[in-house]
């Protein structure tokens, strides 16, 4: 069978391992595997959300209001936006796939950082685009400059915060690309971990109803996978001007958010509570694992999400990943980025003090 040539050039996207992959590969016991790979809240769902959840779990063989009425009037009060400026996704990933469907055509070029959200590269090539990335792995606004000059990009990814590394972007260095790129060309800002950032750093917060009104050629991403909880539901939105969602609504399936998720979203807007608790004890934590990395003489990158990046001066990251999910720690190896480094998330208390002693009992072996 012959299938899309486009597809040869492109690689799977490889997701954090599961908890039950690693029981059964290795052996263990669920309770002894402690799961920090893929950046998920380490408190869970709000509990309003796993309530919204089991009292509607009786409507799961109905399809959902397409118009998605309750949860995107929420989300516009939240915002101060207009629905026509709204668009859900089953994450923010989904958003990403309308957009590029609705922009992008084969040979047009699209400018991104060396190292960044993998998905950004798959969606893409999906669409027969050429991808041009910065030379150094971190956002670097000379870089995208000198890019964008020599390559006019139709389409511009800026990772604020960026995934994987943790490094960010603020406001103003945003504002600087865009007043610098033409309106013609779309700026595609996700800002999946804002919650943190905008936590750590005020100079870091964007708000999605100003840069949509300053900048109507920008896309605002944001998600409820990170700060509410909610990875396994899969819930994300886009922010854009009317002319461009609109657009993207013409590549959008129907009924593409569950009624159980969209009822999640919607009780998880509702407990900002839980959000703020999770996030100060986010970088409570951090603090731990920047000194415990200090002490091993590993260099840190200063991380704005609830991940922090260890760049190892000695041994392999892709053997010290898989030594340390062969004792049950599961973390990210960052070696298809081409860095010697793993991202680890911040979890709570007790899995972070079981990382820093397994950890510790594999990396003291190498020489």
């Amino acid at each position: 069978m012959k299938f899309n040539e486009i597809l040869d050039d492109i690689t799977v996207y490889e997701a954090g391992k599961p908890i039950e992959l690693v029981v059964r590969d290795y052996g263990l016991e669920p309770g002894d595997v402690v799961k920090l790979a893929s950046n998920e809240n380490p408190n869970g769902a709000s509990p309003k959300a796993i309530k919204a959840i089991t009292d509607n779990a009786s409507k799961a063989y109905l399809y959902p209001d397409d118009s998605y009425y309750e949860l995107k009037n929420a989300l516009c009060k939240k915002y101060g936006i207009d629905s026509r400026e709204l668009i859900l996704g089953a994450g923010s990933d989904q958003v990403l796939e309308f957009i590029t469907k609705a922009v992008l055509g084969k040979g047009d070029k699209v400018l991104m950082s060396k190292v960044t959200f993998a998905m950004y590269e798959i969606y893409t090539k999906l669409c027969g685009a050429k991808i041009v990335r910065t030379e150094g792995p971190y956002h670097d606004i000379v870089q995208f400059k000198d890019l964008y000059d020599a390559h006019k990009p139709k389409i511009i990814f800026l990772c604020v915060p960026n995934n994987p590394l943790g490094e960010c972007f603020s406001k103003a260095e945003v504002y600087e690309l865009l007043d610098y790129f033409s309106s013609e060309t779309t700026v595609i800002v996700d800002c999946a971990y804002m919650e943190y950032a905008s936590y750590k750093d005020r100079a870091k917060k964007i708000s999605p109803k100003e840069l949509i009104a300053k900048y109507p050629n920008a896309i605002y991403l944001g998600t409820f996978s990170k700060a509410y909880g909610l990875g396994g539901m899969r819930v994300g939105y886009g922010i854009a001007d009317e002319n461009i969602t609109s657009a993207m609504y013409k590549t959008r399936p129907p009924f593409n958010v569950t009624v159980l998720s969209a009822k999640a979203a919607l009780a998880a807007l509702e407990d900002e509570e839980f959000v703020n608790m999770s996030v100060e004890m986010n970088f409570s934590e951090m603090k731990k694992y920047e000194n415990f990395a200090k002490n091993l003489h590993i260099e840190t990158i200063d991380s704005y999400t609830n991940f922090i990046t260890f760049l190892l001066p000695k041994g392999s990251s892709k053997q010290i990943f898989s030594d340390l999910m062969k004792i049950g720690v599961i973390v990210r190896d960052l070696t298809s980025y081409g860095i010697n480094g793993i991202r680890i998330t911040i979890g709570t208390h007790a899995q972070n003090e079981k990382f820093f002693a397994k950890f510790e009992e594999v990396y003291s072996k190498i020489a």
